[in-house]
């Protein structure tokens, strides 16, 4: 007889590969249920076994826009956000050889009835040497075109050996049901191991199995942070939660205003305490295995590097939250507070505030300097530096500058407050003042990165490449200024009468967009774009560190039984 409180037990998600070491690799696996013990079987007959740490994730939740079940987000099952249960398991894999791959499985077990994986196959860190073929992607948000293009990168392309993804993985990273089952079909994990059931165009897309035989590499974008759920305003939904997200040094003031007063910041509780009071990322935290910590006292800093056959990736923490781009009286967006919220600052938005310092004299971009001046960083053949907030892009999200938002009271004849907007100072964009040019002088062959939903590329004078590749699912647009035959798309929505001026078109930079090398897309006028901003047609790319090549190809999803188009492709080291 099954007993009541452990039904017949399956996995949520297959085993997928993290961290992997020169002998070693963690293999990670999701259900919703305790169970009793956890175990990855491995080697040519399975014949060696590995016991797995298991633990629940501490904030996964369902709310009323979930699609799970029965329910459509309509609030149907889950009219609040409620609690839900699901249970990491992970297993380190050691003694295992470079570029030798072995299969494996994994078993759950729950009150002597135990589930099994199917059986796929790992192997540890690339050695030198190794050439490699790594996917580079973002944004996928359950978007409508990742499934295809997931499944269409993998028929063109065959075995890959890792995945680089600038950030931006689901849309709400509380919401269980977004990385797991969300029954659109196009949940994170279904839809990168080829269990998805994603329709477009009339046609149902599964994606790609590519987890459970390769690790993933990832940077954390907007849509990795919630924002608070205690404090002076409790919000309704998740949507709301991960929409307000305050700077710290603000959460703090509020907090004595409110007469709430923090643990001191040495008690452990301290953390938890500020983050929920102002933004975290715990659940992607939980969720993936981040490789070493930089920091021992602080735990998942954001930003790390590792060593992948002759490459050097180095991926920061460079992101900040998402606010409309609207300064209507209404809208608490990235340039004004709303009028109805002047005079009640625990309800403002603080402008587009960043989440992690990089500027200079911060943690973060000391850490950087010393990275670079590393021997593996130095001896890398080529060097890759990955974070999600875009440094050069045609697209929307570039305006305003990546800085701190610089608040302009503004005040009556009696001193009351009329508005409350926000500047962001051009020259003082932390990403092009500072980070870049150290990139530059370190000898860094590509910036990778996302956050606008499209492809584009640029070279800066010195020959440094910067690739935006995040067009795999629904386009924000490109604002391009054309040529002397191409017309202008429309200009960027950007404010007016403001001390900063925003800019409509092209990168506010001045650098000039790369034509496609290969096959560009054209424009009525059959002039070639330097860009893909499409609702139809996505993209995929893949670096080749074997010859340093990094190549784009796009499909048509309207066009089902197409085949996808090489369309550009450079090589790290050469100046175009």
């Amino acid at each position: 007889m099954i007993p009541i409180d452990c039904p017949p037990p399956q996995l949520l998600t297959d085993p997928f590969l993290q961290n992997p070491q020169p002998e070693s690799v963690a293999v990670v696996w999701f259900t919703e249920f305790a169970g009793e013990q956890h175990w990855v079987r491995y080697g040519p007959q399975l014949e060696q076994r590995a016991i797995a740490a298991s633990q629940p994730l501490s904030r996964s939740q369902e709310d009323a826009r979930s699609w799970l079940g029965s329910q459509a987000g309509d609030g149907s099952l889950y009219p609040q956000p409620q609690p839900r249960s699901i249970w990491r398991h992970e297993a380190l894999v050691s003694g295992l050889v470079p570029g030798v791959r072995v299969p494996y499985a994994v078993s759950s077990q729950c009150q002597s009835q135990t589930v099994t994986s199917d059986r796929f196959s790992l192997a540890p860190l690339p050695p030198p040497g190794q050439p490699l073929k790594l996917l580079l992607t973002s944004d996928h948000q359950l978007k409508p075109m990742v499934a295809a293009n997931l499944q269409k990168m993998a028929a063109t392309v065959g075995t890959i050996d890792g995945i680089l993804m600038a950030g931006d993985l689901v849309n709400v990273p509380d919401r269980a049901s977004e990385w797991f089952d969300d029954s659109r079909g196009g949940a994170f994990f279904p839809a990168l191991q080829g269990r998805a059931q994603s329709e477009l165009g009339g046609v149902t897309y599964g994606g790609a199995p590519l987890l459970q035989s390769v690790p993933l590499f990832p940077a954390l974008g907007n849509h990795e942070v919630m924002g608070r759920t205690l404090g002076p305003i409790a919000q309704p939904s998740l949507n709301e939660q991960f929409a307000d997200a305050i700077p710290r040094s603000v959460a703090l003031d509020l907090a004595q205003a409110a007469g709430d007063r923090p643990p001191p910041p040495t008690d452990p509780h301290y953390p938890d305490w500020l983050a929920d009071r102002s933004f975290n990322w715990q659940t992607v935290g939980e969720i993936l295995t981040w490789p070493a910590n930089p920091h021992p006292d602080r735990p998942h800093p954001g930003y790390y590097a590792v060593s992948l056959g002759n490459l050097r990736l180095v991926v920061l923490y460079a992101t900040t939250i998402w606010r409309p781009w609207n300064w209507a009286s209404e809208v608490r967006g990235r340039y004004r507070e709303k009028t109805e919220d002047l005079e009640h600052p625990e309800r403002w938005g603080y402008g587009q505030h960043i989440f992690e310092p990089i500027g200079p004299g911060s943690t973060q971009y000391h850490w950087l300097q010393q990275e670079l001046a590393s021997p593996a960083f130095q001896n890398a053949a080529y060097r890759v530096v990955m974070f999600h907030h875009p440094v050069h892009t045609l697209g929307d999200n570039v305006v305003p500058a990546y800085t701190d938002p610089v608040p302009v009271l503004e005040r009556d004849s009696r001193g009351n407050l009329t508005a409350v907007r926000y500047e962001y100072p051009l020259g003082q964009d932390y990403l092009n003042r500072d980070i870049a040019p150290l990139l530059e002088t370190a000898g860094v062959d590509l910036v990778l990165y996302g956050h606008s939903h499209l492809w584009n590329r640029f070279v800066s004078a010195q020959g440094l490449h910067f690739l935006e590749t995040s067009n795999v699912g629904n386009s924000y647009g490109a604002f391009w200024a054309g040529t002397g035959t191409t017309p202008p798309t429309p200009p960027r929505p950007v404010p007016e009468n403001f001390q900063e001026t925003y800019g409509t078109y092209g990168d506010p930079w001045g650098l000039e967009p790369i034509v496609p090398s290969i096959s560009p897309l054209r424009d009525a006028q059959g002039q070639p774009l330097p860009y893909i901003a499409s609702n139809e047609i996505t993209v995929f790319t893949i670096l080749d560190t074997g010859e340093g090549a990094v190549s784009s190809y796009y499909f048509d999803t309207s066009q089902p039984y197409s085949e996808a188009v090489l369309f550009d492709q450079f090589y790290l080291g050469h100046l175009d």
